[in-house]
């Protein structure tokens, strides 16, 4: 594998972590990016995200919950999970068959994460609609890995 490519894949890859749309933007779709990017800040001003983030952030849990939109906030998780996929796959990136589950389990998880976020409490503490998503990440990841794996191994 050539260094260049690879540093390129991944260059897409963080870029597409940082801001939705960055990545495609790189690769030169652009019409693709702009519409991202755009709908990244649709989703992220009608959800409140930036402040739910900030709230977050400084402790400040049930602020958080009482000004999320969470019928606009649950459109983020599967936007940002596509556009890292789409952004990384564009890139020559990994293009083995069902790489992408574990993108799709991981919005999905994470968007679960969201709808249970005003209430779940963990050890009496409200974890809220930053944290709790963040912490159904690694079960997405963990889901869609093992379906992959399922799959590839019945195509055996």
């Amino acid at each position: 594998m050539e260094k260049g490519k690879n540093r390129d894949k991944l260059e897409v890859l963080f870029w597409s972590i940082a801001f939705p749309g960055f990545g495609q933007l790189l690769n030169g779709a652009y019409i693709k990016g702009l519409l991202l990017v755009g709908l990244e800040f649709l989703v992220n001003v009608m959800g409140n995200f930036n402040q739910i983030i900030i709230l977050s952030f400084n402790g400040d849990i049930q602020k958080a919950v009482e000004v999320t939109n969470y019928g606009w906030l649950m459109f983020y998780p599967c936007l940002y999970f596509f556009a890292i996929w789409d952004a990384y796959k564009d890139a020559k990136g990994d293009s083995r068959p069902y790489a992408f589950l574990p993108f799709v389990f991981s919005a999905y998880f994470v968007t679960v994460g969201v709808i249970f976020s005003a209430d779940l409490k963990m050890f009496g503490y409200l974890i809220g609609p930053v944290w709790l998503p963040i912490m159904f990440l690694p079960v997405g990841l963990l889901v869609g890995g093992m379906i992959r794996w399922i799959l590839l191994k019945r195509l055996e």
